[in-house]
């Protein structure tokens, strides 16, 4: 067999892809190329089937030819990268020309009669072309990827520079210039990481970067209001206090996106999440099950072991004060039904193991797997309830927030005493709001979650004593605007986490009902304009009677079109695909606004409705770019009428975003932008409605998993059957590698 034109060896570069923009570009090469690998060996030669071979191969070449121009340009660009990229592009050059040659089968009898390989003759070398192109295509788009990486850490070090001057600043003139350089800066940064955390693989890394994103966009305010209250008030330590509490936090948050772009840590090694009991019990059931297949994967003491564990994890329950005796008895008695239950089931195991030597469970050892499994799964859920219940509470009773408007008015009152003693009454519920977070967290049901809650769990212990380092300013200071507008932020970030808290108890009950569950990222990160240095505070409105009743109707309507989205959403079998889950922020958010008009729901005043209204805009817009993809991976008619409906959508949002944007006065005005805002929302819902089946019709179609180890007959080389690999269908692929010309 002669030679391959690449010569030999493994080219796997060995580079973890970490996005799912790499990852869904190389899809279709690799598709492709094993397509044409695993062609039949006794594949009938026509003219037909050698002039699609040929064809083939020419479009591989040409379109990796392509690819590698951008490749080196880039390489010009960035120095430190410029001998790496250049020798994957050089790699992938030589592969695609290697390519091109194996499937020049025009004269195939006179290759044969030469002594010339072809992909006929020489499958080895075909595997060494194919494998050397995606290796080096793999390191391009890699080292690409590294690129973008870098812009963020850059964009990270202007931040940080800027932070350290707000931090320095002694006149008011100079904090103004300063801090409007920095709203940009963080503004740039916003983009860079919301599209780095919408492109990663991994839930655990999604979920930690929206929690340091929630973090700098709460902070982004309170370091306004805190540097401007230490500026009028130089010499008050419980400013100073506040101001550099906010500092910290950021500077924290934003080392923490870094930690997760680049996969390290300051410290070391990489910090695992503890293990929460939600995880415990389920890979205690997994071991229990696999008896089922085999008695001698694991030991019984490791068995016994691991519920031990689960049963001191459950302390975090029983020890707690806020748990209720009965609530505690009740744990306490499941924990030791599963001590039972399990030790019954270790000794039907080592019964069957030394007597009868069954290497499959007995009828016996299954009942005790199934008394085993179904208690640990009753005590999953007392644990459940007793945190998800501890939860709606506390929700309901802080849902009025009287414990922040008597602090905002004792220290309107210049009362230091009564700001005591209101501090002491915050103290308490942020010591419960934290116990319950952790509860939530070993119950969440998945790491996203975990995430979310130990989030949610270290903003109340941060903001809690924040607002009180507040209050106490305002009474030292009780005639200040700039002291009540601190107080204020902080105590709408406590606010708007308990909001966040709601949302988060929603989707841990979906997981635990078995309904989709996974973390949703409802963020508005800094926009222009949002934190000026001179920004005015809106002032917020609610809607009376009767407007409420008036509106009632369009909010209805409202709500039957998130019900459509809903269900349109349900019918796909990729769930996580990224338009599913901006389809469900978005009827998630119009859900609050319906909400809204019936007087309910986390959206108090009508500022809250406007801004909801501009975040939906923002992801309905996240949408278009996404649609516009698909589209291009579509022929005439189905591409002409996403692009059509993309457009009205695009469309809709901007409406909507203008809208929430637009300052009115006057409650005549007002309730005009409310009525508005509803009615623009529905237009984009009406489109969503009716994009979501055609998109998971189109994507079935063209996306569906390709059998790859399936011998490809004449016909499929020819572009037909069910994984046609014409030479338009690569072409088609294949142009998803440009897409690095637009970074």
């Amino acid at each position: 067999m002669a030679s391959s034109p690449c010569g030999g060896g493994n080219f796997d570069c060995g580079l973890e892809i970490q996005t799912r923009s790499v990852e869904q570009t190389l899809i279709p090469l690799v598709s492709q190329i094993t397509t044409l690998i695993n062609h039949k060996d006794k594949l009938k030669k026509t003219e037909k089937t050698l002039r699609a071979i040929q064809k083939v191969g020419q479009a591989v070449s040409v379109a990796v030819g392509r690819f590698v121009a951008v490749g080196e340009a880039i390489a010009v660009e960035n120095e430190d990268l410029k001998d790496e990229m250049g020798l994957a592009c050089f790699d992938a050059r030589r592969a695609g020309t290697a390519i091109a040659q194996l499937t020049d089968v025009s004269g195939l009898e006179q290759c044969e009669g030469d002594g010339r390989s072809t992909v006929f003759s020489d499958r080895t070398g075909m595997v060494k072309a194919a494998r050397m192109l995606l290796s080096s295509v793999t390191k391009v788009l890699v080292l690409a990827d590294c690129i973008v990486i870098k812009q963020i850490i850059s964009s990270r070090n202007k931040v940080l520079v800027t932070l350290e001057q707000l931090e320095r600043v002694s006149t008011f003139q100079e904090f103004v210039q300063i801090f409007s350089q920095f709203g940009n800066e963080m503004v740039e940064f916003a983009h860079l990481t919301g599209d780095r955390q919408n492109d990663l693989k991994d839930e655990k890394k999604r979920a930690r970067m929206a929690a340091a994103r929630a973090v700098l966009e709460k902070c982004t305010m309170m370091l306004l209001t805190a540097s401007k209250t230490c500026l009028r008030h130089p010499d008050c330590e419980s400013a100073r206090i506040n101001k550099e509490a906010v500092f910290q936090r950021m500077r924290l948050a934003l080392e923490q996106v870094i930690e997760i772009v680049t996969d390290t840590r300051s410290g070391g090694e990489a910090k695992a999440l503890p293990v929460s009991i939600y995880a415990g019990i389920k890979d205690f059931k997994v071991k229990v099950e696999g008896l089922r297949d085999s008695m001698y994967g694991v030991s019984c003491e490791a068995v016994a072991a691991q519920l031990e564990a689960l049963v001191e994890k459950t302390e975090d329950f029983t020890d707690s004060a806020y748990t209720s005796h009965e609530q505690r008895e009740t744990i306490i008695q499941l924990c030791q039904i599963t001590r039972q239950e399990t030790k019954q089931l270790i000794n039907t195991w080592r019964h069957a193991q030394q007597l009868l030597k069954a290497k499959e469970a007995t009828d016996e050892m299954e009942l005790s797997i199934l008394k085993t499994c179904q208690s640990v799964s009753d005590l999953r859920r007392e644990l459940h309830n007793v945190a998800v219940g501890r939860a709606t509470e506390l929700l309901k009773l802080h849902s009025d927030h009287l414990v922040l408007q008597a602090l905002k008015a004792s220290g309107g009152d210049g009362n230091l005493e009564a700001v005591a003693d209101y501090a002491g009454t915050l103290t308490e519920h942020k010591e419960q709001l934290v116990e319950t977070c952790r509860l939530l967290c070993h119950i969440s049901g998945t790491e996203p979650l975990e995430i979310t809650c130990i989030h949610a769990e270290e903003t109340f212990r941060v903001i809690g004593p924040q607002i009180i380092s507040a209050a106490q300013t305002l009474a030292l200071h009780p005639t200040s605007k700039i002291a009540k507008e601190n107080l204020d932020v902080f105590c709408e970030a406590w606010e708007s986490q308990l909001c966040d808290m709601a949302i988060l108890l929603k989707e841990i009950n979906d997981v635990f009902e078995g309904r989709r569950g996974d973390k949703k990222t409802y963020l508005s990160l800094p926009r222009p304009g949002k934190h000026s240095a001179n920004l005015k505070t809106v002032k917020a409105a609610k809607l009376d009677a009767e407007e409420q009743t008036t509106i009632a109707k369009l909010g209805l309507e409202l709500c039957l079109l998130t019900s459509d989205v809903d269900s349109e959403v349900e019918r796909w079998d990729e769930q996580d695909h990224e338009i599913v889950r901006l389809c469900q922020i978005i009827s998630s958010m119009a859900y609050s606004m319906y909400l809204f008009t019936r007087g309910e729901g986390l959206l108090k005043t009508t500022l809250d409705l406007f801004h909801q209204a501009e975040v939906l805009s923002d992801q309905g817009l996240q949408l278009c770019p996404i649609l516009h993809s698909l589209s291009t991976q579509l022929l005439d008619e189905d591409r002409m009428l996403i692009i059509s409906e993309t457009e009205k959508l695009s469309t809709a949002c901007q409406q909507l975003q203008v809208c929430a944007k637009t300052p009115v006065q006057g409650k005549s005005a007002i309730f005009q932008k409310v009525d508005s805002s509803i009615q623009n929302t529905k237009g984009i819902l009406t489109v969503v409605v009716y994009l979501l089946p055609i998109c998971n019709k189109l994507i079935r179609k063209h996306w569906r998993e390709k059998q790859l180890s399936t011998p490809v007959s004449e016909e499929t080389l020819n572009g037909k059957g069910s994984n046609g690999f014409g030479v338009k269908s690569l072409e088609q692929h294949m142009a998803n590698l440009t897409f690095l010309e637009s970074k």
